[in-house]
Parts: structure tokens; C-alpha cells; sequence
């Protein structure tokens, strides 16, 4: 692919937007089921932007960016949305990286 830092960047960020609003439009989308399937959800999104916020200096806050990735305060969205975990999807989760303590 021949195209320009500027234009990658700008793809990458609608892509990253429409990923935010597509989740957000799917509220029943377990982060437990994202995480067994992909090995991310939204707090891994929300933590990625942390990183990013961290390395150049912004100061931006955890809770600010979970906000930002729910499109609601994050204790908001859990109390909605979040069910408790089944036995099958915790023993799935117990079985990832995550799940046994490796983050990527």
C-alpha cells in the first residue's frame, strides 16, 4: 500500500471510530466474549489509549478514556449492560493470556 503518513493516520482513525460506535451500538457484546474470542474489549481499547495518552505527555485520565470508548462514565455502562460472567465464559477467559495474568 503506497499512501502518505498523514492519509495512513487518518484511515486508521475513522477505522477506530467506527469501531467505537459499532461497539457502542452493541451494548450486549460482552467484554468477557470479546476477550475469549479476540483477546481484547473495550477496557483493553481504553487502556491502548492510556498508553498512547502516557507516551506523549497528554495526562489524560483511565476513567476519562473508559468514558470516552463506552460513550458513557464506565460504572454507568456496567450497571446497564455487564451480566455476570457464566461458568463456561470464565473458564473460557481463565484459559487466555489475559485471563492468566499476561497482558499483552
Amino acid at each position: 500500500m503506497n499512501i502518505d503518513d498523514a492519509t495512513r493516520t487518518e484511515l486508521e482513525a475513522a477505522a477506530f471510530r467506527r469501531l467505537l460506535n459499532h461497539l457502542r451500538d452493541r451494548p450486549g457484546v460482552q467484554n468477557i466474549d470479546m476477550m475469549n474470542l479476540a483477546g481484547f474489549c473495550r477496557n483493553c481499547l481504553s487502556n491502548w489509549l492510556k498508553d498512547a495518552s502516557d507516551e506523549r505527555g497528554l495526562g489524560l485520565g483511565k476513567e476519562d478514556l473508559r468514558t470516552f470508548v463506552y460513550g458513557m462514565p464506565y460504572d454507568e455502562w456496567k450497571a446497564k449492560n455487564q451480566t455476570e460472567a457464566t461458568p463456561e465464559q470464565a473458564a473460557k477467559f481463565a484459559q487466555t493470556p489475559v485471563g492468566q495474568g499476561k497482558h499483552g
